[in-house]
Order: C-alpha cells, then sequence, then structure tokens
C-alpha cells in the first residue's frame, strides 16, 4: 500500500527536480521515489560496510580471492 507524503522544498529546489526528471525522462513524483530509494539503498550499503570494516578492525580474517577459490576447490 502506497502512502501520500508531502513536502516542502525551496523553488529553486524544486525547479533543479524538475529538470533531473525531465532529462530522465520521469514524473516528477516518480523521479523523487527512484532518488529516495536509491539514497536508502546507500545508506544501507554504507552500514554494511562500515559493519564490515569494524568486523576486520576486531581482527575477523580476511581471505583473497585465490584463497577462496582454493578452499571451495575452484582453481583454475
Amino acid at each position: 500500500m502506497n502512502k501520500r507524503v508531502t513536502i516542502e522544498m525551496p523553488d529553486e529546489m524544486l525547479k533543479l527536480v524538475e529538470e533531473y526528471a525531465a532529462e530522465a525522462g520521469a514524473a516528477t513524483d516518480a523521479y523523487l521515489r527512484d532518488v529516495i530509494e536509491q539514497h536508502l539503498e546507500d545508506l544501507h550499503d554504507i552500514a554494511a560496510a562500515e559493519a564490515a570494516m569494524q568486523s576486520i578492525r576486531d581482527g575477523e580474517p580476511t581471505y583473497t580471492l585465490e584463497e577462496v577459490k582454493q578452499r571451495l576447490g575452484l582453481g583454475d
């Protein structure tokens, strides 16, 4: 189910959004949904990367691609 959200933004920002939406061949509302979705995905990816980096800092071992191939029996 979709919910309607109303936001206020400066005229200059709306103009930019409308221009980018037009360049992308999308309606303004669809373009904004895509931008927000992409940003949320980026935040998720950043959090996952930060968690992985913390694991490495905490001493979790890492492996090269060659080591992984060897462990999985995926030799040349």
